[in-house]
């Protein structure tokens, strides 16, 4: 593999602004691709993978390179380096490359590989607390979310099936396989931009992940109903409730960020899902003027995004165990007050994006102690671990009112 200079250089000035200005990763991959319009689609993946690549291995890369925050350029460069050398890639003779010592680097790579926290590039508070809620899973759990995550789509029921998308999308030359047990996804068989396609800008799916796609189904909704998405963000899962309702029915998105909601209609209004009123939530008086009324409630409630790492490596490094103890007060609080807004004999769905116990299970069993919660009765959940599904770690609790 030959390095382009280039490209090269959109690399370091990318892991300067994740790792010095604390941006979005994904925000300056977006920024990064659109640099040069020469670039093809080659340039364009080496550029977004080397950038995730390094993000996801920062710790164990900074170790080998033996560098500390906060990354100078010329520490950036150190961290590519170790990259190439790890990948067998030749490194080219630049003024920004030292003489690198490739023995070295193998050497300190097999070296660290033994500490898990440095195999699995991890922050040692991270590591404990993995193992401290997961005990032995968590070895298969960090290593599993430490991978690339697959691209799944979700075929929009309301304009086209499974078998229609996926031929749709052979005609533009993307492969897809079918999961198993997974009715409406389809997963890239090589990743693509999906998202320039005729197919998409109609409405007929949308990117999300398998994991993600089992929340809307296990609420166990009907045409007709009166559904409250609380946290409902871009709404991802809120249309595909939309879709299992066939635009029939009430879903009411909320969420305390409008912004949000606005990126929500626009998303609905090219899936043709005309069921979805999104109302921001500006006090409790928005929440208790819907005591009583829904049918359904879905939570997808805020976590630390624990089961997600392979799709946002920089969450490593952004997640702080404060910001845990803080999530998981927030938690509780939100399934007291909206638990209020369901019917007696509705159903509600508790879900995060977490592999923790702590943000899962326990907080429903804490929930059902609460004066709120007594009103409840537990039906079932699901824990969706990475390393078994492949998919996003989740967790799912099915809970009926009385």
């Amino acid at each position: 593999m030959r390095l382009h200079r280039n490209l090269v250089f959109a690399v370091i000035d990318g892991l300067n602004q994740i790792f010095n200005q604390d941006e979005y990763a994904d925000k300056v991959v977006q920024k990064l691709l659109k640099r040069d319009k020469r670039w093809g689609s080659r340039d364009r993946g080496f550029v977004a993978e080397t950038t995730y690549e390094i993000v996801r291995w920062k710790r164990l890369y900074s170790e080998i390179a033996e560098i500390n925050e906060h990354y100078t350029r010329e520490n950036l460069w150190r961290m590519f380096a170790v990259w190439a050398t790890l990948r067998g890639i030749t490194l080219p003779e630049w003024k920004q490359i030292e003489p690198t010592p490739t023995r070295r680097i193998k050497g300190r790579f097999d070296q660290l590989s033994k500490i898990r926290k440095f195999r699995e590039s991890i922050p040692d508070w991270m590591d404990e607390l993995g193992e401290k809620e997961l005990g032995d899973l968590w070895e298969k759990e960090i290593h599993a979310l430490n991978q690339q995550a697959p691209v799944i789509l979700r075929t929009n029921t309301l304009k086209t099936n499974r078998k229609k998308l996926q031929q749709l999308l052979f005609d533009e030359e993307i492969a897809t396989e079918t999961i198993k047990g997974y009715p409406n996804a389809l997963q890239l068989v090589k990743r693509a931009n999906v998202f320039s396609t005729e197919i998409f800008k109609k409405g007929l799916f949308e990117v999300q992940d398998a994991s993600s796609q089992l929340v809307a189904a296990f609420a166990d909704l009907k045409p007709g109903q009166r559904v409250i998405d609380t946290c409902a963000g871009a709404g991802g899962k809120t249309l595909h409730m939309a879709a299992l309702m066939e635009n029939k029915g009430q879903i009411i998105a909320m969420d305390i960020y409008a912004n949000k909601l606005k990126e929500l209609k626009r998303r609905a209004k090219r899936a043709g899902a005309h069921n979805i009123e999104p109302r921001a939530i500006e006090s409790t008086k928005d929440i208790k003027k819907l005591h009583g009324k829904a049918d359904r409630v879905i939570i997808d409630a805020p976590c630390s995004g624990l089961g997600v790492l392979s799709r946002n490596p920089d969450a490593k490094w952004k997640l702080q165990p404060e910001f845990l103890e803080t999530i998981k007060e927030t938690q509780a609080k939100i399934l007291v007050d909206y638990s209020k807004m369901l019917k007696s004999g509705g159903k509600m769905v508790y879900a995060t994006c977490s592999i923790l116990p702590s943000e899962n299970q326990h907080q429903v069993q804490e929930f059902l102690k609460t004066e709120a919660g007594e009103d409840f009765t537990f039906v079932k959940d699901k824990k969706v671990l990475s390393s078994k599904s492949g998919f996003d770690g989740f967790y799912m609790a099915l809970l009926e009112k009385k």
